[in-house]
């Protein structure tokens, strides 16, 4: 069986010129945010635990814990909200079509039984309150005419509303059922975020015409603003409040966070300026914000998680980021002796994680082009993108240094490095293969058939070609030349992938037919056959360090193990391993296995024989 041990969860979804509104459950330390069409809640102060719900049909964009902590309420971006359990099998209680447009923001009443969300429409519907239980509608909200970006239920009782959107209205409601009662037109932009204090005194909207003003919790009059003086220089995208209502925690595109004192007449000054470690450039902008228990948390516009401590701001920040974007190849390897898992996404983003600790960095390249696959020894990391070009790249901790490219003429299909001498690397494209040695091209050999996949043995003197016609060509490297010795023939589908054993002594094919061979090296006989348990293309193949199992991940999201002393049906399958499918596996021992897809996230599987 496999347990799972941990997960490197993604970053949450953003987009530039737009906050994103994360939520967190005070009993549980965790926070809940959304990637694609994944809910993610994490705990803070365990970094390795995070969870992920992923029964949406479109792009989930918003979630919220209700009030006890049991369960989350989540909108996407077709208007859905769902509501499920946060424990055990995540049962869905219920599922409301509530907009016709997305859903930016929601929030439960304080007795848990309401729930409002507001977001983009036709019409007049871009705000709705509703019983969570049943999807009665508890009032009308009249008075927005363009996408309403926040809503907040005011925490105690008389119960009250408050949104705020795009026509730069902040409007209050009373209720229930909730009607509309007063409008402000104090802000000059888009009126980003709206929060009620705790005790239900005040609530504040903020802007990005870098403006905070505060109201009247029970009369929605406007009372104060936060000072100028020290302000915010640039739109402010989000805003929390500490628990005590005594102050508010804000964040803005001029990459600082700020504690501000709320004083008795609504006015704010700020009492601490936080700026999170960053490189200075676009992604260092903070688009989100939470203040949960004694952890004040950031987001910036590139992943990033920043937590600093409210009780002493002036601490270190522990900081933690992700992937956003599907994981297209994972590798694991030694680097100063100590092992270590690199995976790359789609956008280009590489980061490192170590196990047992999880999040090390990102891989800081000067060259931020995408990749399509990469390889990786210790030193040195080789990446092939969608501009025809593979680099070499030599890494040192987390900083990439000088890379050298080669155009390699067509865009690369497959990379390989012959682990034993890596300065030997294999590319194939469409048309046949290029061989380097180091950043030059040795040779560029056309084939007569269309490659779809390729390896290269650890001592580089042999190598794999897989076609489009499912077979697979053996040619033994004479120097910069290859020349074929054998084709096997059983394979009913394009190959997908090729993989030789850590021993050598075998290797193993895989294909689009959902099926995975493994071969002896030197009979060419089938040592594993009938692993056939998948059900849509194999994308990756990974080996354990002992030679004795391999695993298989499918496009059908699930993982299977195979040993290799076992026939094929005594398998260790993994379902569901990653929402959308599994397009990485590592070995990072014997037993330990890692996995990453689509869904952007990492995960450590452990073996249990």
């Amino acid at each position: 069986m496999a347990q799972l041990s941990e997960t490197y969860a993604c970053s949450p979804t953003t987009e530039r010129g737009r906050g994103i509104l994360i939520s967190g459950d005070p009993r549980s330390n965790s926070i809940a945010y959304c990637n694609g069409r994944s809910v993610i809640i994490r705990r803070l102060d365990a970094n390795l635990e995070a969870s992920v719900y992923g029964e949406h049909a479109y792009p989930a964009t918003v979630a919220r814990f209700s009030p006890n902590g049991e369960w989350v309420a989540s909108g996407d971006s077709s208007g859905t909200v769902r509501i499920w359990g946060v424990h055990g099998d995540r049962a869905l209680k219920n599922e409301f079509r509530v907009l016709s447009g997305r859903i930016d923001d929601l929030q439960w009443s304080p007795d848990g039984l309401r729930i409002v969300a507001s977001g983009d429409g036709k019409g007049k519907s871009l705000v709705r309150a509703f019983m969570w239980d049943s999807g009665t509608n508890v009032g009308e909200f009249d008075g927005h005419s363009r996408r309403v970006l926040s809503c907040a239920f005011k925490p105690t009782r008389p119960f009250r509303i408050v949104t705020c959107g795009e026509d730069f209205l902040v409007n209050f409601y009373e209720g229930p059922p909730f009607k509309f009662k007063l409008s402000h037109r104090d802000h000059s932009n888009f009126a980003n975020c709206v929060r009620f204090s705790p005790d239900g005194h005040k609530f504040i909207s903020v802007s990005s015409d870098r403006k905070g003003i505060m109201y009247d919790g029970k009369t929605g009059e406007k009372i104060g603003e936060l000072s100028s003086e020290d302000g915010h220089k640039g739109s402010i995208y989000a805003v929390s409040w500490s628990a005590d209502s005594k102050q508010v925690f804000t964040v803005s595109a001029d990459k600082t966070a700020k504690i501000w004192d709320i004083m008795e007449d609504g006015s704010g000054n700020v009492k601490k300026t936080l700026v999170p470690p960053g490189s200075g450039g676009l992604d260092d902008m903070l688009v989100g914000c939470l203040w949960l228990n004694d952890h004040l948390v950031t987001v910036s516009l590139g992943g990033a998680f920043n937590l600093f401590s409210a009780s002493d701001p002036d601490k270190t920040p522990v900081t933690f980021s992700g992937h956003m974007k599907s994981i297209s190849a994972l590798s694991c390897f030694l680097q100063s002796g100590q092992k270590t898992i690199l995976s790359s996404s789609y956008d280009g983003v590489i980061i490192k994680w170590i196990p047992g600790l999880g999040y090390a960095g990102r891989m800081m390249r000067k060259d931020n082009t995408q990749i399509k696959c990469f390889a990786a020894v210790e030193g040195e990391l080789v990446t092939s993108g969608f501009d025809n070009k593979v680099w070499r790249v030599p890494i040192s901790g987390d900083q990439c240094g000088d890379a050298a490219s080669v155009d390699v003429g067509s865009q690369p299909k497959d990379l390989n490095l012959a682990v034993q001498t890596p300065e030997l690397a294999l590319i194939s494209t469409d048309s046949g293969v290029v061989m380097l040695q180091g950043p030059k091209v040795a040779s560029t050999i056309k084939l007569a058939y269309t490659v779809t996949a390729s390896a290269i043995s650890p001592d580089g003197s042999e190598a794999i070609i897989g076609g489009q016609d499912g077979k697979l060509h053996i040619y033994s490297i004479n120097g910069d030349t290859l020349v074929e010795e054998t084709v096997l023939e059983k394979h009913r589908g394009a190959i997908t992938v090729i993989c030789y054993s850590p021993d050598a002594s075998l290797f193993a094919s895989a294909d689009a037919n959902r099926e995975a061979v493994v071969w002896d090296r030197v009979t060419k006989e089938v040592k594993l056959k009938n692993m056939l348990y998948h059900t849509a293309r194999i994308n990756c193949l990974a080996w354990s360090p002992d030679s004795r199992l391999i695993a298989t991940g499918s496009l059908d999201t699930c993982v299977i193990v195979y040993e290799l002393d076992k026939p094929a049906s005594s398998r260790i399958t993994i379902k569901g391993a990653h929402l959308g499918g599994v397009y990485g596996l590592a070995f990072v021992d014997d037993n330990s296995l890692v996995s990453a897809g689509e869904d952007a996230c990492v995960r450590v599987w452990r073996l249990v024989q």
